[in-house]
């Protein structure tokens, strides 16, 4: 029988221990870095324990001394473990912790005719549980009976705790299945545009599948391409438990001295890592740029016409295009120069340079994050049926290197299950989760409540949005996530109801009407796998500490509101949290049986308190995307309706969408530099991943006195633009637009275009007057200023990176910032 390892997390510490005195001291020397800083004040140890935790930054072991959790101990076979673990244990006792179940006073005197513009401003009132369950029952149960199902929307985003149990989206489903359904989400705000693309271009999502995996790229890869990614700061998180095999994946690539180029307005955190040559377009343009290239190729004869003619459908329909026949407008290296500002020659020996190596793209995902997003990553696609090494090893292209480490070698290891919406099977994908009454484009839910009734197109369906008089939200953000956010203050006033669950006080828990109190990760018991690609780990995840304050976790919150309304038992199945633990791993274990996969029984392997490590195979570590596709395309096609790459669409051309034609375009956007809105908002915003937190996930630690400046989100901005503006470095400053204001503090950095600067998504929307539109952010929320529309009429993606603004010093009385503070009674 194979054997995985049955790795002990600490060597120092064999299982779950209770010390005393100098020995707990001694341990903790050893064990990493002290946080006890940033635990605030304790007195003599008593007693100290240490359990298998996990989070999206990787598994760890907890430190308890005292019954408080003063330290997260990084796992000893993670290759490159975050730094951001070390903000755990003050994630637990961050004063903006949601301590007891709350309502927003006017709606617990009036209920829903309350009035909703107090929402972000109204004072909150303090409850029991019991009232809670009853308030929320009911509103449940009127807006059903009064409006019906489709009424209701639960369709919760967001990066929620990992753990195959307490997966807060999916018991939320779970819950609204049982009372008759309600309305859903479909898709994500990451890869809303290519997740609905691909599958016409190449039959997948492609965005969340296996790339061709380090070992091969390493060993045949002769020229890399980071074309608008980050992995070096986006591959410290993970959807689940975080490997970090893509760090170790970028290290080795550089000690190989593979040349490496970085195509991104920003000098990227991976370009300075990887002294990797640096070509810096004009944001939004990647379209236009890879155009002139895919033109140099075929002026100069560089393009693979046997591989186009095998394996793709349409280069013909697209050619005329290309070469300005159908249009007047040749796609020459001039022409994408002038777009996008890269000199022509340098786009020419791009086109020489892909060719004649084995040439491997690496995309990231922010270019499909702007308008007509579905172009960009077609036209990449494109670009490498015309370099022909799709299939090969270490070449063609690859979307998801950058995202939870891909391209690191998969285990073999069985699928641990977990709880689903229905009683049965694996809730796997729940981001893409389909069958609630109705479902609506994540990116279109502002719309959605604006526009109740109204006809929208959505990947060849003609749909209604649906009239929605009660939110319930969990696991997420979204006062962080979506675009136009005076826009969603407005919008957020329209629904009766609005619940939220949630563990710390966010914008989007001080827009609720009724806010229940949820446990940390680290206040309950689970079970993980990870990473995404790879299946490496499998880990108990104990807990740690008692829950504080009154919180509960979202199993027991949903169960307590199904209690009200006579559906616990249908709920729970009757079992408890350890319960469905239990029955996850043996499942688990049953199909490592069948595979001759040795794996403990559930209790040695909950008690000794050590983590499973699956080992690789010659097949994994050997994988090449499309492989199977380019040896025999007959026997392997792909999901399209040709079967093969569709460099033309015939189903897009006959959905006749006047924003996305059927083949790679370049279009203008709403609005760009060179272009449209660029004389009254000369620079354009960047809103990159920030490198000291996930989205919006502990901005409320001390990690923010990392990277924040005079307490506001950090601004890049060129020297000269900046000096044409009299700002200094560590300045408060404005940004503002048609749609909005923030401060922010200022950066100056040659890292940035000169027309560029650089706001990270996920800060705290902070207003200065509480649920009023148009109001300054006092600390940097980048969606302020971003565009709420729809990327085209195919993917209704976001739009989070078409924005143009205008920065100046800030003068008058700096306002205090209070996104970090509970609301009034809270």
């Amino acid at each position: 029988m194979r054997s995985i390892k049955h790795a002990m997390t600490m060597a120092a510490v064999p299982r779950r221990s209770f010390l005393k005195g100098s020995a707990a001291a001694a341990l903790g020397t050893l064990a990493g870095p002290s946080l006890l800083a940033h635990a605030g004040a304790r007195g003599p140890i008593l007693d100290v324990m240490e359990a298998q935790q996990g989070s999206h930054w990787g598994p760890f072991i907890g430190r308890v001394e005292g019954g408080r959790f003063v330290q997260a101990i990084p796992n000893s076979e993670d290759p490159f473990p975050s730094s951001m673990t070390q903000a755990l244990p003050h994630s637990v006792y961050s004063p903006a912790r949601v301590k007891y179940p709350m309502v927003r006073e006017g709606f617990l005197r009036d209920g829903a005719a309350s009035d909703t513009s107090e929402r972000g401003a109204g004072n909150f009132v303090r409850v029991s549980w019991d009232e809670a369950f009853d308030l929320v029952a009911g509103e449940i149960g009127r807006v059903r009976e009064t409006y019906g199902g489709e009424s209701m929307f639960t369709g919760s985003y967001g990066w929620k705790s990992i753990g195959r149990f307490h997966n807060c989206r999916t018991l939320l489903q779970r819950f609204y299945n049982l009372t008759g359904g309600s309305v859903i989400h479909s898709g994500d705000y990451s890869t809303g545009a290519s997740q609905v693309i691909m599958p016409h271009v190449v039959g997948t999502l492609e965005v969340y599948e296996q790339q061709t995996v380090w070992p091969v790229v390493l060993e045949n890869t002769e020229l890399v391409v980071i074309w608008g990614a980050d992995p070096l700061t986006t591959n410290k998180i993970d959807w689940v438990l975080c490997d970090h095999g893509g760090m170790e994946g970028f290290q080795q690539l550089k000690a190989a001295g593979i040349p490496v180029i970085c195509i991104d307005p920003v000098q990227s955190q991976t370009a300075v890592y990887m002294d990797a040559e640096w070509i810096a377009p004009r944001p939004q343009t990647d379209v236009a740029m890879m155009l002139g290239i895919a033109y140099a190729m075929q002026d100069e004869g560089l393009h693979d016409e046997g591989f186009l003619n095998d394996y793709t459908v349409g280069f013909d329909r697209f050619l005329p295009y290309l070469t300005g026949e159908s249009d007047g407008t040749p796609k020459t290296p001039a022409w994408a120069s002038e777009i996008c500002g890269v000199p022509a020659e340098t786009i020419v020996d791009l086109a020489r340079r892909f060719t004649s190596n084995r040439t491997m793209l690496m995309s990231g995902w922010s270019m499909q994050r702007a308008h007509h997003g579905e172009q960009p990553h077609w036209m990449l696609v494109t670009l490498a049926s015309m370099i022909g090494q799709i299939g090969l090893p270490g070449g063609g292209f690859g979307l998801s290197y950058h995202y939870s480490n891909g391209g690191t070698p998969a285990s073999e290891a069985p699928v641990l299950p977990g709880i689903t919406a229905a009683g049965e099977g694996d809730g796997g994908a729940a981001w893409l989760v389909t069958g609630g009454l109705a479902s609506i484009p994540l990116a279109r839910i502002v719309e959605m409540l604006e526009s109740p009734g109204a006809p929208f197109q959505f990947n060849g369906n003609d749909l209604t949005f649906p009239d929605i008089k009660l939110i319930h939200w969990v696991g997420g953000n979204p006062f962080a996530h979506h675009q136009d956010r005076n826009r969603m203050v407005a919008a957020w006033r329209k629904p009766e109801t609005i619940i939220v669950q949630e563990c710390y006080w966010t914008a989007t828990a001080k827009h609720a009407d009724i806010v229940l109190p949820v446990t940390t990760s680290y206040e309950r018991n689970d079970i993980e796998q990870g990473g995404s690609y790879t299946n490496r780990f499998m880990i108990g995840m104990h807990k740690l500490v008692d829950p504080l304050y009154e919180a509960k976790s979202d199993f027991d919150i949903l169960t307590g509101i199904a209690e009200r309304m006579g559906l616990a038992e249908d709920y729970t199945e009757g079992k408890s949290e350890m319960d469905w633990i239990r029955g996850f791993y043996e499942a688990a274990l049953g199909q490592a049986q069948n595979r001759g996969i040795d794996m403990p029984d559930f209790d040695a392997f909950w008690d000794s308190n050590s983590f499973l490590e699956f080992p690789t195979s010659e097949r994994t570590r050997s994988f090449v995307r499309h492989a199977d596709y380019r040896d025999d395309p007959l026997l392997s096609p792909l999901g399209t309706p040709s079967g093969k790459i569709e460099i033309y669409s015939r189903t897009i051309e006959g959905f006749g969408y006047d924003d996305c034609p059927p083949h790679p375009t370049w279009m203008e956007p709403l609005e760009r530099l060179g272009g449209a809105g660029s004389d009254a908002y000369p620079l354009h915003v960047t809103t990159a991943h920030p490198g000291d937190r996930l989205h919006s996930q502990l901005a409320h630690t001390w990690l923010r006195d990392r990277y924040a400046v005079q307490g506001r989100e950090p601004m890049w901005i060129h020297p000269d633009t900046a000096a044409a503006r009299g700002i200094a470095d560590g300045d408060i400053v404005r940004v503002y637009n048609d749609r909005g204001q923030v401060l922010a503090g200022a950066v100056i950095t040659d890292r940035v275009l000169p027309e560029v600067i650089r706001l990270s998504e996920g800060g705290w929307y902070d207003p200065q007057e509480g649920g009023q539109p148009g109001t300054l952010c006092k600390y940097g929320d980048v969606n302020v200023l971003t565009p709420d529309l729809g990327t085209s009429k195919l993917a209704q993606g976001n739009c989070g990176h078409t924005v143009l603004a205008e920065v100046e010093k800030f003068e008058g009385e700096v306002p205090d910032v209070t996104a970090f503070v509970p609301p009034a009674g809270g």
